[in-house]
């Protein structure tokens, strides 16, 4: 049953019901049941619901098993699809022209209808112990001690009852798993349909789209975007059940280690863990790491954009580890664990070839050797599907075959891949930067987020710090202070305003930096120079004109830093600097920074009077340091 409901709650009364032909306006449809498990299961559903688009002759319904231990969510997202809801003993006692569920468990055979059962994973792969003790509607459902662990979906105890197959059809994506099903449950054979896999169809479908998923990840150019993934499980990646917890070992030295303008790191966890602990305590468990810059990806809607975009991926025994080899993207296991595998699984076999992350070894090294040495494994490429691009297709036909009547005219089409919501990595947590130039005049920066050391490396270090960061009496210690945010924002005043107030209020800090959008920001030096950088245009080739417009650079905080270090504390020769511009290189890339004086004086112009903490900062007419009165 869905989470907080009870036995008994009220059945709908339309589309179905007892008295449903007086109420409902289209009351001859064919009756097609979404049978929900959990939220991981749902998404799986959500995949082929459009096969049903535009077809006047069909009603859509749901229900919910209650036999997850995973119901949180649940409720909300059905909610969100917007068809009736029924409770699961009212499901039981509707007849329907089709039932489909993307899991086992829950009183499925008792269901009046024709079912059809799809994986909601990468095929079948993983074990449960035992026989469920009960499939009584709204038990949850628990294993015996003691009994072998069978893959769970291929294996007698959840497919058959009575001692036949409890599906019509049972969707497989590829022979191999028929092959599998004919050794483990013979009797199930009959039911084998080949239908391809809709989830991977839709990544193939939106690959095109890999430039837009990054830019809306903050992904800049020359970056590496790595994405960390795990599964539910205690032996997971996230988990603690392991020979070793790597996860609070490995967050921190993520940010640490990795220079923040070279490397952006996501994070895909499994539903059943948000369901599990809980969103809040999932993100407390993360602050620390999301201040450095880690963003947590929507485990429904955006985890396959966020998996397309990514050049690398630390996971673990997963489907979306193995999805992410499918489509040939490299992965380091963190966690190699085969305790939750059948052994002939192709997940199993993917888990024994892939490479490992040692999370006691330098971390960089690692991840630029597993991408510039990368060999796709030829297992996943394979295995995913035997009909990539084909699912939509082989499942609407199997859908209507079922129900009994001709499909639609139109093609078949699964719903593209939203584009996901803007969301750059804006880290709050201090940075330590290091600045070297080098023989022709660049200057090669390096940012880390919250280091426990010193960053190796040549150079002059100076620490950069958010106004929001977690700790206030870090600002104190800044060389650098920076806020990203609209130059309109009421709240802050304009960039003249809050650079000055900055420099007011903390006196050892000799650069305020106003970042105003994706391509610029407004810098207040304490030795007076006032100016806003920007990206530069650069030519293709020796003697081309620059492309005008916005150029898409790193991070314009990182500019200010640059300037920091050419300037020094007291920011001599700043004009003939400002004049020829300068660039900057983060990894191999350069970027090329213009720079427009917006004033000689480092303080508001016109003596405007700026209140500061119950004080007020008043500079004289013409220059001159800005002084707190």
């Amino acid at each position: 049953m869905l989470e907080g409901a009870e036995p008994g709650d009220a059945w709908i009364r339309v589309p179905v019901g007892e008295e449903a032909a007086r109420w409902a306006t289209r009351g001859s449809c064919r009756r097609v049941l979404l049978v929900v498990h959990n939220v991981t299961s749902a998404t799986r559903l959500l995949d082929v619901l459009p096969l049903f688009r535009d077809d006047l002759r069909v009603q859509l319904l749901a229900t919910c098993t209650g036999s997850s231990p995973f119901g949180a969510g649940v409720r909300e997202l059905l909610d969100a699809v917007g068809v009736p809801v029924l409770p699961w003993d009212q499901a039981l006692r509707t007849p329907v022209d089709l039932a489909v569920s993307a899991s086992f468990g829950g009183e499925l055979e008792r269901l009046e209808g024709k079912l059809v059962i799809l994986s909601h994973g990468i095929g079948y792969n993983k074990t449960l112990a035992g026989k469920p003790e009960s499939r009584k509607a709204g038990k949850p459902e628990s294993r015996k001690a003691g009994k072998p662990e069978s893959v769970f979906g291929l294996s007698r105890e959840w497919l058959l009852a009575r001692g036949e197959p409890i599906a019509d059809a049972m969707v497989l994506s590829h022979p191999e798993q028929v092959d599998r099903l004919a050794a483990a449950c013979p009797e199930a054979v009959p039911t084998a349909v080949l239908g391809g896999d809709p989830c991977y169809d839709r990544m193939l479908a939106a690959e095109h789209h890999r430039p837009r998923y990054r830019r809306a990840l903050g992904v800049r150019p020359g970056q590496r975007l790595v994405l960390l993934n795990s599964t539910w499980n205690p032996t997971s990646l996230f988990g603690d059940g392991g020979p070793d917890d790597v996860l609070p070992l490995l967050l921190p030295r993520l940010a640490s280690e990795l220079p923040a303008d070279e490397y952006r790191v996501a994070a895909v966890l499994h539903p059943n863990i948000w369901a599990g602990h809980g969103p809040g305590q999932v993100r407390l468990w993360l602050d620390r790491a999301r201040r450095a810059g880690l963003t947590l990806i929507d485990p429904l809607a955006g985890w396959r954009q966020a998996l397309i975009a990514a050049d690398l991926v630390i996971g673990d025994f997963g489907s979306v580890s193995y999805y992410a080899a499918a489509r040939g993207t490299p992965v380091l296991l963190g966690s190699a664990s085969l305790a939750a595998l059948g052994p002939g699984t192709p997940v199993a076999a993917f888990v024994r070839a892939a490479p490992r992350l040692d999370p006691y070894a330098a971390l960089l090294p690692q991840l630029e050797r597993a991408i510039t040495e990368h060999r796709p494994l030829r297992g996943p490429a394979e295995l995913t599907t035997s009909s990539p691009g084909g699912s939509a297709r082989l499942l609407r036909e199997l859908f209507y075959r079922l129900i009994g009547i001709p499909e639609p005219a139109a093609p078949a089409r699964l719903d593209p891949l939203p584009l996901p919501p803007y969301e750059p990595a804006e880290p709050t947590a201090p940075l330590r930067v290091i600045v070297h130039r080098d023989a022709d005049g660049v200057l090669a920066v390096r940012r880390h987020a919250d280091p426990r050391h010193e960053p190796d490396g040549p150079g002059d270090g100076h620490l950069a710090v958010h106004e929001d960061t977690l700790d206030p009496g870090v600002l104190d210690l800044a060389d650098l202070i920076l806020r990203h945010a609209d130059p309109d924002d009421p709240r802050l005043g304009p960039p003249r305003r809050w650079t000055a107030e900055v420099l007011a209020r903390y006196p050892s800090c000799s650069l305020a930096a106003y970042v105003t959008g994706r391509h610029a920001c407004v810098v207040r030096h304490r030795g007076g120079l006032l100016a806003e950088l920007t990206a530069r245009p650069c030519p293709e080739a020796p003697g081309e004109t620059p492309a005008e417009g916005p150029v898409e650079g790193p991070d314009p905080a990182l500019y200010a830093s640059a300037l920091l270090a050419l300037l020094g504390p007291h920011g001599e020769g700043a004009e003939p600097l400002l004049t020829r511009g300068f660039a900057v290189r983060t990894g191999t890339a350069v970027h090329a920074v213009a720079s427009r004086l917006l004033g000689p004086a480092a303080q508001p112009q016109g003596g405007e009077v700026v209140e500061v903490d119950g004080g007020v900062l008043r500079a004289e007419e013409g220059g001159g340091a800005v002084d707190q009165g």
